[in-house]
């Protein structure tokens, strides 16, 4: 089976491709530059490998939750090229593609979405992969609340408005990575496993998952958010 991967829900860019278990993958910190770098990363690993666009057996794509000009990017070049070589996409979620980097059964991912807000989900390592526990969510770090403890937090929502999540949730966390970033290669991972389980979808059906509508706040919000600090 041969995937390739896009992820730039982020400040972070990232292409991969999966061959039969091997995972190739190009990333770098590259805020404002995901258009410029994804497809010429895409073409080089495919190259690189001896692969033909023609042999691949799916798109994978980061769907999000992050940034809305990111999250549609990458689901725009996923759409293209699936459309163009009449192959399946599979959508990952960015935060599911995230806790893929923790350690531990229990993780939860988070985002910063700005706004004083973060992208959060709970999950959980079974035989099975990472199962998503209730639903990913947008909200305000003091408003997080998670079951039991012997949590792993990975993501840069940890480190959000003066790492309030951390503080929020100090008690339940076994540990904290506030640094990581999500990768490609780790999208192509689970699509590997979604595109086994038969988990994909035609290509003009791929759809962002950005968790909310407004992308700035009212003059409004800013002030009652400046209050609340």
């Amino acid at each position: 089976m041969k995937l390739l991967a896009f992820e730039t829900a982020t400040e972070a860019c990232s292409v991969a491709l999966w061959i039969d278990g091997e995972v190739r993958e190009r990333f770098e910190l590259a805020p404002r530059r995901h258009a410029e770098l994804a497809l010429p990363w895409a073409q080089a690993l495919l190259a690189d490998a001896g692969i033909a666009r023609a042999q691949l057996d799916a798109i994978a794509v980061g769907r999000g939750p992050g940034a809305f000009t990111g999250v549609r990017l990458a689901i725009a070049i996923a759409q293209g090229i699936a459309l163009a070589l009449d192959r399946p996409v599979v959508p990952v979620s960015t935060l599911q593609a995230l806790a893929m980097q923790a350690p531990g059964e229990r993780i939860l991912a988070a985002i910063d979405a700005r706004m004083g807000e973060i992208y959060l989900g709970g999950f959980v390592r079974d035989a099975g992969g990472l199962r998503l526990l209730g639903n990913e969510a947008v909200l305000r770090p003091g408003a997080a609340e998670v079951e039991g403890d012997g949590w792993h937090g990975v993501g840069t929502g940890f480190a959000a408005a003066d790492a309030a999540l951390q503080a929020r949730l100090h008690p339940q966390l076994a540990a904290v990575d506030a640094t990581a970033l999500p990768h490609a290669a780790d999208v192509a991972r689970l699509a590997a496993l979604a595109f086994a389980r038969g988990e994909v979808v035609a290509a003009e059906r791929a759809e962002p998952a950005y968790l909310r509508d407004n992308v700035a706040l009212t003059l409004v919000e800013q002030q009652a958010l400046r209050a609340s600090r």
